[in-house]
């Protein structure tokens, strides 16, 4: 009997529960694109931040050991010591792998070049795109161009097979006036003079734009470095920190063993580091904190909105609801009051005004899973370039929100359905 008279009350009003429905169905739009976005929002803008640069360096352990000698830091082995450039598939063989979009190492030294005699030019060696085969990836590429992709480049990258391809830093190249596809002829501290092809010009806004920039196999070979690097500078997908990885970062003894456990296995910039010191023997990996704090801070403030708009989406749909079920109910008072005279309970009549409540939610709510994921597919194009993961547990999620928002919005119109009396609103005196 209930769901028959809740039928049939349904059907009535049917404007109004329309635009009931429509009220649910846009903040469950809103609701689902946000859920969608904030589900890869973290990722997505990880890889944007990638743009600016690498967020972990890799050095000696030589590097981080200095003496105090008259209270000046000194280190005798400072540039002295160097990482094995076998060494670098490691990095990609810890827990966080995947994480990991880039690497790349770095061999500073000074040549002479035409045009600037007698002064020393600065050479830095590194991995363009360069080929490194993994053992679970035989097609893997790493370089600068993953790491270091605000590298703006007038010309082409050079190829990290043929060694004598450069970049030249655009100061640089002003000061020789050459442009890409000129020689310059350059002298290391072995081997004899080398001349080397400008595929290109390179702006970093850094030291890079008064060096030259070449494949590592050429720094190596103009200092008789084989197989040596002085650091790695490696791109990672991070979450922000927070006081778990801080307290970490200072001292892991002081964790407990399922505080480890979490930090070890959660994605922060400490841990990615710490996996890595492991990996690699004699390396020492330090986050760039000013880069991973900046990625922290805007992804933390981006979920933040996301929560609050969600919040204001729902206290708004609810109000809606509240105000059209408010005006349902004084229009049908006669209506509640025959129910009541024919020996209906306050709490039946109210049984049914919320049984269309949840009716009205869970269409508008699926209405709005639909509306919601196209929107979230359509963001994720015009700002990521790239379509959004759907997790599909939200759907059910955002109906029973949805549901409940319009319930929310019902309880307190429905309690006037106790004050309306029988004998009063069927003789038109309310």
């Amino acid at each position: 009997m209930f769901f028959r008279i809740l039928r049939q009350s349904f059907f009535e009003g049917r404007k109004r529960k329309i635009l009931a429905a429509t009220t649910v169905a846009l903040a469950a739009t809103l609701i689902t694109a946000l859920l969608d976005l904030s589900v890869d929002v973290g990722d997505k803008m990880a890889r944007e931040m990638k743009s600016y640069g690498a967020n972990i360096r890799v050095v000696p352990k030589s590097e981080t050991v200095a003496l105090e000698v008259g209270g000046i830091d000194y280190n005798p082995l400072k540039g002295r010591d160097y990482l094995d450039e076998r060494d670098l598939p490691l990095i990609k063989d810890i827990f966080w792998r995947n994480n990991i979009v880039g690497l790349a190492p770095f061999l500073r030294t000074s040549v002479e070049a035409e045009g600037r005699a007698g002064q020393a030019v600065p050479l830095i060696g590194t991995y363009f795109d360069k080929s490194l085969p993994l053992p679970d990836d035989d097609t893997y590429r790493t370089g600068v161009t993953a790491t270091n992709a605000f590298w703006a480049i007038e010309g082409a990258w050079p190829d990290d097979e043929k060694p004598e391809e450069v970049l030249l830093g655009r100061s640089l190249a002003r000061a020789l006036n050459l442009a890409p596809g000129a020689t310059l002829r350059v002298q290391g501290t072995e081997g004899g003079p080398t001349p080397l092809r400008v595929t290109g010009l390179l702006t970093t806004g850094g030291a890079e734009d008064d060096a030259i920039v070449a494949p590592l196999a050429l720094a190596q070979r103009l200092t008789g470095l084989s197989g040596r690097v002085q650091a790695v500078e490696v791109s990672a997908l991070t979450v922000p920190e927070n006081d778990l990885s801080n307290r970490a970062r200072r001292d892991t003894e002081a964790l407990s063993t399922a505080e480890y456990d979490v930090w070890y296995c959660t994605a922060y910039v400490s841990a990615i580091a710490h996996q890595i010191e492991e990996a690699v023997v004699n390396a020492s990996a330090r986050p760039i904190w000013q880069v991973a704090a900046g990625e922290g801070a805007i992804i933390g403030k981006i979920q933040l909105l996301m929560l609050v708009v969600t919040l204001a989406a729902f206290v708004s749909a609810a109000m809606g609801v509240s105000s059209l079920m408010n005006a349902t109910i004084m229009e049908r008072a006669r209506e509640i009051g025959l129910m009541k005279a024919l020996g209906a309970a306050t709490w039946e009549i109210h049984m049914v005004f919320l049984g269309e409540a949840v009716i009205v939610g869970v269409i508008g709510g699926l209405i709005g899973c639909v509306a919601g994921t196209g929107l979230s597919q359509a963001v994720g194009l015009m700002v990521f370039g790239s379509t959004v993961s759907i997790p599909w547990i939200g759907v059910p999620v955002v109906v029973f929100l949805s549901a409940a928002t319009a319930l929310a919005g019902s309880i307190i119109p429905s309690r006037a359905i106790a004050r309306l009396l029988p004998v009063e609103v069927l003789y038109g005196r309310r």
